[in-house]
């Protein structure tokens, strides 16, 4: 939990058993969970450029926040990664509305 969302920290696939949709399935399902508990959105923090990062969580349904709409949680998770030598310039946060 980050800031009222349900923040994916990460989310991998096995190089064997890629293109197979497990990885949306793992991400309906954290929003199935997520919609029971009352919740408004997923989020994540990923890199903008990288095929298998923004692009891929994009036609999963999730959006580049604008800066105006980055909470305080995620503006202190973005400075951690920072911290450990991430180039904030190539990171993007995103979000999923939970769907009814």
């Amino acid at each position: 939990m980050l800031d009222g969302s349900v923040h994916v920290g990460q989310i991998s696939v096995h190089a064997d058993h890629v293109r197979r949709g497990i990885g949306r399935m793992l991400l309906d399902h954290v929003e199935s969970w997520a919609r029971e508990q009352g919740l408004a959105a997923l989020t994540l923090t990923t890199f903008r450029t990288v095929p298998w990062n923004a692009p891929y969580y994009a036609r999963l349904g999730f959006r580049e926040m604008a800066d105006e709409e980055i909470t305080p949680g995620l503006a202190e998770l973005a400075a951690r990664e920072a911290a450990h030598g991430l180039d904030l310039a190539a990171r993007v946060c995103m979000r999923r509305a939970i769907s009814p």
